[in-house]
């Protein structure tokens, strides 16, 4: 006792005197990172209930100016603190997540005060999804997360008023998609609510008026962005040169430039354009026997949207298709099991209708439970048509998605695509919640597109997938030309439509869903090919560190199992 009040006494004296001994780097990078992240969710109370942290799910983000402005200031004193860290000091662990941080809070400043989608993006003001992620998954009994949801019901009004107040002059699409999501979210709260309060009648009294306020402040909202918002929304949807350049560093977390994707992208359409060729070449002979003709046989365009035109006859509908990718879903998944090609996880997953309020952007996506939520399911969430779409339209989008294409979309979204690994990124423990908070959407669709390539690869679906997934492999291809072109380059519709139809074989639905969707998202498309080639350069890597011959799934679970970060930070974590 003696010995230890005197070694306390003689570092009290050392720090009179300036001399105590340094805080280790790795505590106090640990300590700033646990501190931001605190309040960071204090402040994104809807960011918490994603992630599985479930004590503000009674509020919603603030959405005024002021928020804005705290939002910037809690944003600029962590950067400033974090310049005080020695990075070279920290573990390998803590040294990725410093980069991370980093990377992503000058990301959080250049769109507060770069971007700035709070003054013209009515998108951001969307919160149907926290409506409905306390209904969703039961990780509380209900008439406690309904208790919670009325709560939270009663910041809506405050929300849409702030929209009302900081919107400006948005692109019209993105006004056009604001009224088709908020008419989504005013059906879930006026119509899809009821299911769950049927099951705790005893709530109905008090939820009535809060409702009440809430619904009228929707519909209030729906008649503004119809009204008034629509037709001043004359703003250019196209970011620029500018800022896309800058924007594109941050989202991919790449060291490629927009210019070397696009040579990249160019060279690679060819050769996958070619390789579709000679999927489709027997196929044609097959289903045209009489066509024997070498020059029609030497029409690569003709072959191939011949050959797809017949595959596409085999389709689902809007009646069939959920249950159509379950039954996919199970075969992929005893697919990599009997293959042994990676680790499958044993969290549950359900195949459900896209909530109306989410529609309008993506056909599918996959919907995990966060890092911090316990027993939470994924959702595989599929889009129907919408019900103004002509018939034509709606054959012409299941000839996209037929049953072959269905079959790839559910790699992708399933096994072993996002569900089987952000299972394996929610399992990686780390000494700070920076990986739990910010993924890399490189990693992610770059690992769902390898996933694709990887299941053809080893014959799973034999050569009517394949020809699909290198439809797939056009698609993303595409998507990442049109990404920058659109953007910084004045592409039209009509350019990007021919491009995607005649160079990609897309159908005419698909071609119009994805012209929209790269409207409404700048950059985000190029996370498909850029992730892809960089998961293939990850496994090339690996592979030349083991001599060329290695185990599919010792390799596959150790690029999984360091969460969701850049590729680039993976292949540091694996010493490659």
């Amino acid at each position: 006792m003696k010995q230890c009040i005197v070694v306390t006494l003689f570092l009290l004296m050392l720090s009179l005197i300036g001399c105590a001994p340094s805080v280790p780097e790795d505590q106090r990078f640990e300590s700033l990172a646990k501190n931001y992240i605190e309040q960071l969710l204090r402040q994104n109370p809807e960011l918490a209930t994603a992630l599985g942290d479930h004590r503000f799910d009674t509020r919603l983000n603030g959405y005024s100016l002021q928020a804005v402005e705290e939002s910037r200031k809690l944003t600029v004193a962590y950067l400033d603190s974090l310049q005080s860290v020695r990075k070279e000091g920290l573990n390998t662990v803590n040294r990725i997540d410093y980069d991370i941080l980093i990377d992503n809070l000058r990301y959080g400043l250049f769109q507060i005060d770069t971007l700035k989608d709070h003054e013209w993006n009515p998108l951001s003001y969307n919160f149907g999804g926290a409506i409905y992620a306390l209904l969703a998954r039961d990780f509380a009994p209900l008439k406690e997360r309904l208790l919670s949801l009325k709560e939270r019901m009663k910041s809506i009004p405050a929300v849409l008023a702030a929209a009302k107040a900081n919107l400006r002059n948005p692109p019209r699409i993105h006004t056009e998609t604001a009224i088709l999501q908020n008419g989504g979210t005013l059906g879930l709260i006026q119509g899809e609510l009821n299911m769950f309060l049927d099951q705790v009648p005893e709530l109905k009294a008090e939820f009535a008026p809060v409702r009440s306020e809430a619904v009228k402040a929707i519909e209030e909202y729906g008649a503004w962005l119809n009204d008034e918002l629509l037709p001043r929304s004359n703003g250019d949807f196209r970011i620029g040169e500018q800022k896309y350049r800058r924007k594109l560093r941050f989202a991919l977390e790449s060291d490629l430039t927009k210019e070397e994707i696009l040579a990249s992208g160019e060279k690679d359409l060819k050769e996958a354009q070619e390789a579709m060729y000679q999927t489709a070449l027997p196929f044609y002979k097959s289903f045209f026997p009489r066509s024997t003709d070498q020059k029609v046989l030497s029409d690569r365009k003709k072959v191939v949207t011949a050959v797809l035109d017949k595959l596409a006859e085999a389709h689902p509908t809007n009646a069939t298709i959920v249950e159509k990718a379950r039954e996919a879903l199970k075969s992929a998944t005893d697919f990599v099991h009997e293959r042994n090609l990676v680790t499958v996880p044993t969290d549950p997953i359900k195949i459900i209708v896209m909530p109306e309020f989410q529609r309008g952007v993506a056909v599918a996506y996959c919907d995990p439970p966060g890092p911090l939520e316990k027993n939470g399911e994924t959702f595989f969430s599929i889009s129907p048509t919408p019900e103004d779409w002509s018939r034509e339209r709606v054959e012409s989008f299941f000839r996209e998605y037929n049953d072959y294409m269905l079959q790839n979309l559910t790699i992708h979204e399933g096994v072993p695509g996002h569900f089987l690994q952000l299972a394996h990124g929610n399992m990686f423990q780390a000494p700070t919640m920076v990986r739990a908070v910010f993924f890399s959407g490189t990693f992610v669709e770059g690992w769902a597109t390898y996933a694709e390539q990887l299941m053809v690869e080893q014959g799973y679906g034999g050569p009517e997938l394949k020809m699909q997934q290198l439809k797939m492999r056009l698609r993303l291809i595409i998507n990442a030309i049109i990404d920058q072109k659109i953007h910084t380059a004045g592409m039209t519709q009509q350019e990007a439509m021919d491009l995607m139809m005649r160079e990609g074989f897309q159908e005419e639905g698909e071609a119009a869903g994805k012209w929209r969707r790269a409207c409404l998202t700048s950059t985000q498309l190029s996370t498909y090919y850029v992730g892809n080639i960089e998961i293939n350069n990850l496994r090339r890597a690996y592979e030349q560190s083991k001599g060329g011959t290695v185990d599919l799934r010792t390799m596959h679970d150790a690029m999984i199992a360091h969460g969701s970060p850049a590729p680039k930070f993976v292949k540091s974590a694996m010493g490659l």
